[in-house]
């Protein structure tokens, strides 16, 4: 009778241990598409990621750099005042209202032949705001001028 309830707890716990598993293996799977790490143009230009991994590249519009293409599609340079990354708008919706030159941006997309093509584009939402990350990298680059710098 001894050994059948410790051959059952055996059991248990082997099942307990297997579905753990399972399910952090699933977590895993699931964050994986999820986290899209923010890099800068400095970051990008020292080591350039593989062109099917997809990731937010943050940093200022810069100055004289949007160029209008057809339909919705228009072409860019991000700055962190040390690189710049030349980047195609390839998304689906028009450009945002309070998307300009001068201003902080975070592009999610690709980085292939020297070229990012963004999918999607995060602008300011008012006069002050500045993406956290876009904010560091630019004050360690000595570019920023923000209300708090």
């Amino acid at each position: 009778m001894k050994s059948l309830k410790k051959q059952r707890r055996i059991q248990v716990l082997a099942a307990a241990s297997v579905a753990l598993v399972v399910a952090v293996g699933l977590i895993g799977y699931g964050f994986s598409d999820g986290i899209n790490l923010y890099r800068s143009p400095s970051q990008v230009s020292e080591v350039a990621p593989e062109p099917d991994e997809f990731f937010q590249l943050g940093g200022l519009v810069k100055d004289g750099s949007i160029v209008n293409g057809a339909g919705v599609a228009f072409d860019f340079v991000i700055t962190d005042g040390a690189a710049e990354i030349p980047v195609t708008y390839i998304g689906g919706d028009p450009r945002p209202d309070l998307f300009t030159e001068g201003q902080g941006t975070i592009a999610k997309g690709w980085y292939r032949d020297g070229r990012f093509e963004a999918r999607d584009l995060l602008a300011k939402h008012d006069e002050t705001y500045m993406p956290r990350e876009v904010a560091d990298s630019l004050k360690a680059a000595g570019v920023f001028q923000g209300p708090d710098s």
